[in-house]
């Protein structure tokens, strides 16, 4: 559940504009109503030490300007809101972190993903769907792989990357502002190849073939 900075650019994301949709969430642009909710799961100690630039205790404001960073294109890739108000859920569950991580050996993008659940909404399946539908929808774009980093210490995101396809690539230590230094990490990534292969693997097994 890390996330990271990045360098300015993309254009600013349109507030609210959706981007992907499933069938009990949607992944959407950040609005600025959004900022309360922001600011109340990155101040929870226990989701700040998974992810990578969250300080704790978290700034007054600090939701604002990440908001702001994503509207006016002073990021270099995606926030995406996990809204979930369609089925009678939040409208915030959480965030995904979608940043630019080079291309493959064919020239396709690379995304590296990262997210956050809200404590209120843990154990709801929410991170594994909003997941599955980032991947399904950067795919259909036509990028090559998605990579994601997390801590040792966070098994329950380990399980999710793995659940999804994601192959673990090894150890490695990333930094966490909440913990004041580095600390043990894993690798992960999930090619195309591989999410088209899991999906038929799915398919026949749904058919009973």
């Amino acid at each position: 559940m890390t996330d990271r900075s990045a360098p300015d650019q993309i254009p600013g994301q349109v507030p609210g504009q959706v981007f992907a949709v499933g069938e009990r969430l949607s992944l959407r642009a950040p609005r600025r109503s959004d900022a309360g909710p922001v600011s109340l799961y990155l101040g929870d100690a226990r989701v700040a030490r998974m992810l990578r630039a969250t300080p704790h205790p978290y700034p007054p404001g600090a939701a604002e300007a990440l908001i702001e960073r994503a509207l006016s294109g002073r990021r270099a890739g995606r926030l995406l809101a996990i809204d979930a108000s369609a089925s009678g859920g939040p409208e915030l569950a959480g965030l995904v972190y979608l940043d630019p991580a080079g291309t493959d050996a064919r020239g396709r993008p690379v995304h590296e993903v990262s997210f956050m659940i809200g404590p209120p909404f843990w154990k709801t399946g929410y991170a594994t769907e909003a997941l599955d539908l980032l991947a399904e929808r950067i795919f259909a774009e036509g990028a090559g792989a998605l990579t994601a980093t997390v801590f040792a210490d966070d098994p329950a995101s380990a399980r999710l990357l793995t659940g999804l396809g994601f192959r673990w690539l090894g150890e490695t230590e990333a930094p966490s502002a909440a913990r004041g230094g580095p600390a043990p990490a894993w690798r992960y990534r999930l090619s195309a190849e591989d999410r088209a292969a899991r999906l038929e693997q799915d398919a026949r097994a749904r058919a009973g073939g």
